[in-house]
Order: C-alpha cells, then structure tokens, then sequence
C-alpha cells in the first residue's frame, strides 16, 4: 500500500496576501490558483521550492467561525516545519524581508532550528535537519 498526504490546508484572511507572503518572502512556488465558481472560491495551492511532497492549501476562512483560527490553527504551538538545504542562506534571507523570528537560531542534536511567524501568526520551524536524521533517510 502507498498513501501521501497531499496538501495540509492553512486558514488565511486573503487569498492575494498569502501567495505574496509565500511567494515573495518564502520563495514558495504557486502550484495551481484555480476559481471554483460553484463555490465561489480558488483553490490556491503553493510549495515549498524543490519540495515533491505535502503542499499547502491556502484556504480562505468562508465561515465566521473559522476566523478565529487563522494564524492559531495549532493553539499556539509551532504549525509547520520547513526543511532547507541551507539554514543561515534562509534565515538571513527571511530576516531581511522582516519575518518575525521568536526563537532565535539555535544548535539541537537533530540540527539547526529557529521559530518564525508567518504573515498570519502561525508558528514554523525552519530546520535544517543532520543528514542522519530519521526524515532525511526517508528521502534516500
């Protein structure tokens, strides 16, 4: 048997406002934008640059009980978790274009992380994960 998730959806205020984030200051790249007249939405999808895996659906809150949610779909603890080849090219990169870090770079026996905020509030991790960890032996 062989299963993927294929995309996580992420609540977000603005369908514009999030791709230019995740485009602009992310580098991520836009998947498919595809308006759903049935439904009077798009299906915005965006990856992470290289990635093959999970993208993300930028899903645009319809209810006003989904509202409260965008920025804390997880209560406060950290959402995602964006691997980079190259921690500090990455980190310097996103400080530049003003992403709020609230954990500052640090050394963990699984690699380099630091905590970031996305437009929204979300919390990420960037990570650069060692080359021995269990997730980087599952792309070899």
């Amino acid at each position: 048997m062989i299963q993927s998730i294929v995309h996580i959806a992420l609540l977000v205020k603005d369908y514009d406002e999030a791709l230019d984030f995740y485009i602009k200051k992310l580098h991520f790249t836009l998947v498919e934008d595809t308006y759903q007249p049935e439904q009077d939405k798009r299906w915005v999808v965006v990856a992470p640059p290289g990635s093959i895996g999970t993208t993300l659906l930028l899903a645009k809150a319809s209810k006003a009980e989904q509202e409260p949610y965008i920025g804390n779909q997880t209560g406060g603890r950290v959402f995602l978790f964006l691997n980079t080849d190259d921690f500090w090219r990455d980190y310097h990169d996103m400080v530049s274009k003003g992403i709020e870090f609230v954990r500052e770079p640090k050394e963990q026996p699984y690699g380099m992380v630091a905590v970031f905020k996305d437009l929204y509030g979300n919390q990420w991790d960037l990570l650069q994960l060692n080359e021995d960890h269990p997730m980087m032996r599952r792309q070899k």
